[in-house]
């Protein structure tokens, strides 16, 4: 099982974590202007992978196809699940629209979760958007929402961390309880 998360030259601290909790891989996710395809770690326990935290901008240029490529849900997530290279989309809950009266705006739609089928992009969810929110309950009824739509459209789901520090991580034990509670049929994690 591999966690996703985004280090801050504290890579060999997210190592000595995930082999406590019982991973046997971790990706660790820098912005474009950081990233190097080959960082070599002194840890042989836990097999490391790299991928890019992309922008909208730095979408055209990634030039090389194997680069594992995340992008964090924004304003324009149609535009990024059609044209762009991304591997996998995460935080749709994370925006500051209000609510509508008998739904909430969770970010994920049925028309971006048929352009997500098609294109072959998995939709992230993210533990450390539920450990890190003011309005924990918002977060995870959106998440629950967007779940909903995920299981009735069959759209590849990935649950991560995304953890910033290692202390945000969890066991796999743990993710995949509370990913179950929240309807999640089969919760997976990243395969590389």
């Amino acid at each position: 099982m591999i966690d996703i998360v985004i280090p801050n030259k504290n890579e060999e601290e997210f190592i000595l974590m995930a082999e406590k909790l019982g991973y046997s891989g971790l990706c660790f996710l820098y912005n474009f202007e950081d990233y190097i395809n080959d960082k070599k770690f002194n840890k042989n326990k836990i097999k490391v992978y790299n991928g890019v935290l992309a922008g909208n901008k730095d979408m055209n240029k990634i030039k090389d196809k194997k680069v594992f490529v995340a992008v964090k849900s924004s304003n324009n997530d149609r535009d990024v699940i059609e044209k762009s290279k991304a591997n996998i989309i995460f935080s749709f809950e994370d925006n500051t629209r209000k609510d509508f009266i008998h739904q909430r705006a969770s970010g994920l739609n049925h028309i971006l979760c048929k352009l997500v089928k098609e294109n072959n992009v998995m939709i992230g969810f993210s533990l450390n958007l539920i450990l890190n929110a003011e309005n924990k309950a918002k977060v995870i009824g959106r998440m629950a929402q967007n779940i909903k739509l995920c299981n009735k459209f069959k759209v590849k789901t990935i649950i991560a961390s995304f953890a910033m520090k290692p202390f945000e991580m969890r066991s796999t034990h743990d993710m995949i309880s509370l990913f179950e509670s929240l309807g999640l049929k089969t919760p997976e994690f990243l395969e590389l």
